[in-house]
């Protein structure tokens, strides 16, 4: 029996098992074109092909993970922010005396 890859709850979709197709209706997904490196565009396709995922999947995945991690780093930046400031020169003054540098 084949296994279907999970779909987004915000996603409706059907299977017809006497065909093996996938009828995905995605109403909230806005089309756009992308230009790729050959070579980016290559191991694509290959990733897509063995986790039996969509190019467009693994994309979308890509590109929700890049706001993600600004935002994770903004967080950790305001944390930081009552820290003291150190100058380079005492940075590498503390390297230099640990035996770092």
């Amino acid at each position: 029996m084949e296994t279907l890859t999970p779909i987004p709850p915000c996603v409706n979709a059907s299977t017809f098992k006497r065909h093996s197709i996938r009828l995905v209706i995605v109403p909230q997904l806005k089309r756009a074109t992308v230009y790729l490196d050959p070579r980016l565009h290559k191991a694509l396709r290959v990733k897509a092909a063995h986790t039996d995922r969509s190019l467009s999947e693994l994309v979308n995945t890509a590109v929700r993970q890049s706001p993600a991690e600004d935002a994770q780093d903004l967080a950790i930046f305001a944390e930081r922010a009552k820290e003291p400031t150190l100058s380079f020169e005492d940075v590498l003054k503390d390297l230099k005396r640990r035996g770092k540098l």
